[in-house]
């Protein structure tokens, strides 16, 4: 009887060990911690722009002004996007998720 609770308790043991170099590893912080604040003005910022571009006269604009505008919006469009994103979230895997209800049903 002891045998067996020693060799769950080295099975659990095992699969924690296994798993969590794996969950450090994923979790680098490529970018600093950014001030939230800061994130909303400069989305607020990039909404008005938006807004006064979609009011714009665009029919007196040349080619090259035209051009101009849309590389600005595809600027702004990844600077906002790269801010809505920039929240750490945990993702779990398929793999993570099968470990776990095995980890579950070895456990109870």
């Amino acid at each position: 009887m002891k045998f067996r609770n020693y060799f769950k308790t080295f099975t659990v043991l095992m699969m924690i060990v296994i798993t969590v170099p794996a969950t450090t590893m994923a979790t680098t912080v490529t970018k600093g911690f950014s001030d939230s604040t800061a994130d909303v003005r400069m989305l607020n910022a990039i909404t008005n722009r938006v807004a006064e571009i979609q009011n714009m006269d665009k029919t007196q604009l040349t080619s090259a002004d035209r051009k101009a505008l849309k590389k600005e919006l595809k600027e702004m469009n990844k600077d906002a996007s790269s801010l809505r994103n920039s929240t750490n979230g945990i993702y779990l895997s398929i793999g993570a998720i099968i470990i776990i209800i095995l980890l579950l049903i070895l456990i109870l």
